[in-house]
């Protein structure tokens, strides 16, 4: 097993201004990684999700956010139909969050004297993370000053380096290894990329727990090709609606292989300069249909290309980001709450999504690629 919690011992190689130098570090190594047993109801949680629960939950008594989640949960339903959209009530995050910064282009650089990561207070700091072998901790994990949910979370991976917000192999790494280190199918990752609806120039991902089932956990797919390269993770392409998605699938064994091949994904979407949203959740293995539909031993990475959207332009129901193009919908007002359906929300959200034939020649490329 890991090291326990510790705290922040004196360390000549850290920079004391930073608003993390103090903060407790969470130590993990490849032991601590969860491969099988996971299901929905299955357990009390792992250690990773002990450390962060409560220390998150602390900040919210503190009153470290700007708004209070209400301790019953946020009010939520499952919209009728085939999708099972989860819609939850949050109007003070559309009320209350920071206003998202001026986002001119898909490569915008890192711009010091803007807000930045650097600058938050040390109490909106959970811990550092470092697994075993690292000289040090390059990684964070902080509140979202704005929740989406209980418990949500912003992964910094090197948040010290200034880096924009460009997905690196090192933060998709990290992201996975985040995902097995908890025991519950609750926990959701994700990334927006700029031009995706990221309102932060600063390289971060989202993380929170979500209690309800989302139908991306099971969704049926079909493969790009029979069999990919060396290189590369097998691709497979959603089967239904909101479709136009890219699928990888990793049991836990292939983490640097997933993370290379999500990367090179990313990668091909810089050189065609469009926007994307990424999505990680515990699921089943990709097929149709799912062969173990309560299996949830892996991890779905699902990447959706999309139309950029740049200067601020907002639906007025909800916004189509990570969570949304998952299932998972953050409603602004009651009355959009009460009467939205499905048929709406697949509407609003293939808005957002590249055109048909504009995909297909996008998944052309991806076919050459995993060639490799």
């Amino acid at each position: 097993m890991a090291a326990p919690m510790e705290g922040a011992a004196a360390d000549p190689r850290s920079e004391p201004d930073w608003p993390w130098a103090q903060a407790p570090l969470f130590s993990y190594s490849e032991r601590d990684l969860i491969r099988s047993g996971v299901r929905w109801g299955g357990g009390s949680g792992s250690r990773f999700d002990a450390a962060l629960r409560s220390a998150w939950e602390e900040r919210m008594t503190a009153g470290c956010f700007r708004y209070r989640l209400p301790s019953s949960g946020l009010p939520s339903r499952r919209l009728p139909g085939p999708r099972r959209f989860v819609a939850q009530l949050n109007p003070q995050r559309a009320t209350e969050r920071r206003r998202p910064q001026e986002i001119r282009s898909l490569r915008q650089p890192f711009e010091p004297a803007g807000f930045n990561f650097t600058r938050i207070p040390a109490r909106e700091v959970l811990f550092r993370l470092r697994r075993e072998g690292e000289a040090e901790a390059s990684a964070l994990l902080v509140i979202n000053v704005s929740p989406l949910e209980w418990g949500h979370v912003l992964l910094l991976p090197e948040p010290a380096r200034g880096l924009p917000q460009l997905l690196t192999r090192e933060s998709l790494l990290r992201a996975l290894e985040l995902l097995f280190l908890s025991s519950e199918p609750a926990l959701r990752l994700g990334f927006n990329s700029l031009g995706a609806a990221a309102s932060v120039n600063h390289l971060h991902l989202h993380a929170y727990y979500l209690g309800h089932r989302l139908e991306l956990e099971s969704a049926p797919s079909r493969p790009l090709l029979a069999q990919a390269g060396g290189r590369y993770l097998p691709v497979h392409r959603l089967s239904q609606p909101p479709g136009r998605g890219l699928l990888l699938y990793t049991d836990g064994s292939d983490l640097p292989r997933a993370a290379l091949t999500l990367h090179a994904l990313g990668g091909l979407l810089l050189r065609r300069s469009l926007a994307h949203n990424l999505f990680l959740c515990r699921g089943c293995p990709p097929g149709e249909p799912p062969g173990r539909p309560e299996c949830r031993d892996g991890v779905r990475a699902v990447l959706w290309p999309r139309v950029s959207c740049f200067g601020r332009k907002e639906e007025a129901a909800f916004n189509v980001a990570l969570c949304e193009l998952a299932g998972h919908l953050p409603i602004k007002t009651p009355q959009d709450y009460s009467s939205l359906t499905e048929d709406t929300v697949l509407q609003t959200i293939d808005k957002y999504l590249l055109p048909e034939e504009e995909f297909s020649q996008l998944l052309s490329e991806i076919t050459e690629l995993l060639k490799d």
